[in-house]
């Protein structure tokens, strides 16, 4: 009996996915729910399992190719067994590369991130003979980019031409709109996180044994964030036409750096939260992003975005705004400089902040005053507890 494979139901607002990759092909036996094929859209990569066990009888849309909703895009044939190979004199040994020595990386392409996926398919790409040099051996993005440079002997002054990919294409848009559509300004502050870390340091390991998850910095900038809401709702607020919309809740983006580019999972009604509940969501979320799991629903939304370009050594950033978000604040590297305290100067860690505004609906004033909200919580965090 054969078997159709469709392009399942894609999410609300989009109409179609491009074959990112196929992780089959024509003749291979494949098991129920394995995956066959990535799709991707301009916000989400999706999966495309196997109904059943068989064989991949036929490809009918191959990988670059634009499909829509319900659309074949492959044949299976149920329950049929793959054919033997056929049976080929023993090649000459030959010594492979050093730099390309198998480490028992996993077999298939299914352990791989997706961002692998593509380089493996896009130039056939043989895992097996790839060393990995990620967290457990496994290949990295970079190890199978290596891999291709070696076997194709492009290491010196080479150039590649790629399209976009649709993820890309969408932030690449997005941002151009922001910058066209906004009267975008930025305000600059720093923060004294002495207190933060001593409290950090403190309770971290009580509060991972506690709460089985870790105590970083980003549930505090998030409690200060939604205190700080609570106290400028034109912060909070978007514009929609000629309406300003004042919203009610806090749905507080947290920006995630993927391999495809960067992704803002949502913490719904982060006002209800516990530190512990923020901690362990932004983790899982985090995950789910680098390993392309994210959905729709989770990156929709969001009332006020925070980033942080600190993981990433940066001091000092302008963030752009998420739209239709009216504001977005920046995390930096905390830095050790020498700061006054009561006349005396001290050693204390240091981080620059950025916050970046519409100023058509959000006042200097009150940009500046509600950094500054933010930057006193954060010192005094005791005041977070107790909301004042």
């Amino acid at each position: 009996m054969t078997v159709e494979i469709k392009v399942p139901m894609l999410p609300e607002s989009i109409v179609d996915a491009t074959i990112s990759a196929w992780h089959k092909k024509a003749g291979d036996a494949v098991a129920r729910d394995e995956n066959l094929m990535d799709l991707e859209t301009d916000k989400v990569m999706l999966e495309v399992p196997s109904p059943v066990d068989g064989i991949l009888k036929e490809i009918i849309r191959k990988q670059g190719d634009t499909v829509k909703a319900n659309e074949v895009v492959a044949i299976i044939e149920a329950g049929a067994a793959a054919k033997p190979a056929a049976r080929s004199e023993p090649a000459a040994k030959t010594t492979p590369a050093p730099a390309a020595v198998s480490n028992a990386a996993p077999a298939g392409n299914a352990a791989l991130s997706p961002a692998v996926r593509r380089v493996v398919a896009e130039h056939d790409v043989d895992i097996s003979q790839v060393q990995g040099t990620g967290k457990g051996g496994r290949i990295t993005k970079e190890n199978a980019i290596a891999a291709v440079q070696l076997s194709t002997g492009t290491t010196g002054r080479s150039e590649k031409r790629v399209p976009m990919t649709r993820m890309r294409a969408r932030i690449a848009e997005r941002l151009l709109e922001v910058a066209q559509t906004t009267a975008m300004l930025t305000t600059f502050n720093e923060i004294n996180l002495h207190q933060v870390i001593e409290l950090r340091n403190k309770y971290k390991e009580k509060f991972e044994k506690a709460h089985n998850t870790r105590l970083g910095f980003m549930s505090f900038f998030v409690k200060a964030a939604v205190e700080a809401l609570k106290r400028f709702p034109a912060v909070n607020a978007s514009i929609d036409g000629s309406d300003i919309v004042y919203h009610g809740y806090f749905d507080i983006g947290v920006a995630v750096s993927t391999d495809r580019g960067l992704v803002v999972p949502v913490l719904r009604n982060a006002d209800q939260m516990s530190m512990a509940d923020i901690e362990a969501t932004i983790a899982e979320y985090a995950n789910k992003a680098r390993a392309g799991k994210l959905t729709l629903e989770e990156m929709q939304g969001g009332t006020f975005t925070i980033t942080n370009g600190g993981v990433f050594g940066s001091l000092l950033s302008t963030p752009i705004l998420n739209s239709p978000q009216s504001a977005i604040l920046g995390m930096h590297k905390i830095d050790q400089r020498p700061v006054v305290e009561n006349g005396q100067i001290v050693i204390r860690p240091m981080m620059y902040v950025a916050m970046s505004y519409d100023h058509r609906i959000i006042d200097g004033k009150d940009s500046v005053t509600f950094l500054v909200a933010i930057k006193e919580l954060l010192e005094d965090p005791a005041r977070l507890l107790l909301e004042i």
